[in-house]
């Protein structure tokens, strides 16, 4: 477990995960959190307050790492509350960014003091994760941000869409080294991510296809669609695991992922991506575990002395389908919905039991 455990603090989505734990379990962690990260968030934003009386306005409250390393010692681990952990899950996943500095609560998981006393947490959440370093399950699950009546076929044969992928990495990149420059600060952005975005991509349960999404967009209907398939599946545990995908079948996207990349690592150099039309000639499918999302997402991956890789653009316990070798299977598709202000969502049955 403590290596499990190590493994979630090495990145940030699983530090800011371990965080949104303890914060959404102590009241008094939720507000130091709160003051602390938007003293050191890049982009605070504005607080609103309501104010009576402003002849001796009171000032902010101010917390220090210190201070709140010592109120996660206090949070209560001897029960793993599965629904909170759930949220912290999800909020990790939700804020991920590859286009901006690290946020607030960001930048804070990963100072000296707090990343220490993380440690306990991270080794109370990983036995709570039974599924956290599994593969994918036989039958894995699309989803469609669309009702069901307006929901599409999934795409059987990826060879055009890499193919057309292909085509358009090269040509976003020979755009970039002609138009963009070459200074890491300039106001620039494009294409951030990593992976290919059309191809059908699946998890092992309904619900983290429709939850466990980065930026996510809001939506409150969606169409879950179930899918089996088989065939030589590369999975996805560490940073190292995908850096040898780098290295094995390089792609430079150094010019076109140069600004926002920079941004998210504080790396001046190289990037690689895999080139995925090239990895499909050899693996039908590459899984992402869950614990190889937690420990890798938004971090700075050494692929060597020239050149990083980013994996961006995926998600937790994600199967990307690289061959004709997925189908989708009955029980037919379903359509789900997400009450407003409510990140859980409700299969068909839950509705019609109401």
């Amino acid at each position: 477990m403590d290596d499990l455990a190590d493994a979630l603090l090495r990145g940030p989505r699983g530090r800011r995960m371990c965080l949104e734990y303890a914060a959404r379990t102590e009241e008094t962690v939720r507000t130091a959190l709160f003051w602390l990260g938007h003293e050191l968030d890049p982009n605070p934003g504005t607080l609103l307050r309501l104010i009576g009386d402003t002849s001796d306005p009171e000032p902010d409250p101010t917390f220090s790492a210190d201070d709140l390393a010592s109120l996660i010692v206090d949070v209560d681990l001897t029960d793993v509350r599965r629904d909170i952990l759930r949220q912290a899950l999800q909020a990790s996943v939700d804020l991920a960014r590859y286009w901006q500095e690290p946020d607030g609560a960001d930048t804070v998981a990963a100072l000296p003091p707090v990343l220490h006393v993380l440690g306990p947490v991270a080794q109370r959440l990983v036995t709570a994760m039974p599924d956290l370093a599994a593969p994918g399950e036989a039958t894995q699950w699309a989803v469609q941000w669309r009702p069901l009546a307006d929901s599409e076929p999934l795409v059987r044969d990826p060879s055009p869409v890499l193919a057309e992928w292909t085509r358009a990495q090269r040509a976003d990149e020979e755009r970039a080294v002609r138009e963009r420059p070459r200074d890491p600060h300039a106001n620039f952005s494009g294409t951030w991510w990593s992976v290919p975005q059309t191809l059908l991509a699946t998890r092992s349960r309904p619900a983290d296809a429709l939850e466990l999404v980065e930026d996510s967009l809001g939506w409150e209907l969606a169409t879950i669609i179930p899918v089996v398939g088989a065939g030589r599946t590369l999975e996805i545990q560490t940073p190292e695991d995908w850096a040898e995908l780098c290295r094995e079948y390089p792609m430079e996207v150094t010019a076109s992922r140069r600004h926002d990349w920079f941004r998210v690592t504080g790396r001046d150099g190289r990037w690689l991506i895999p080139d995925w039309e090239r990895v499909a000639a050899r693996w039908d499918a590459a899984h992402l575990t869950t614990l190889g999302y937690l420990s890798t997402a938004t971090a700075l991956i050494e692929i060597d002395e020239e050149y990083g890789s980013l994996i961006a653009g995926w998600g937790p316990d994600s199967t990307l389908w690289l061959s004709d070798v997925a189908r989708e299977r009955t029980p037919q598709r379903q359509e789900w919905t997400r009450r407003q202000n409510d990140w859980r969502w409700r299969p068909p049955e839950f509705r019609a039991a109401r």
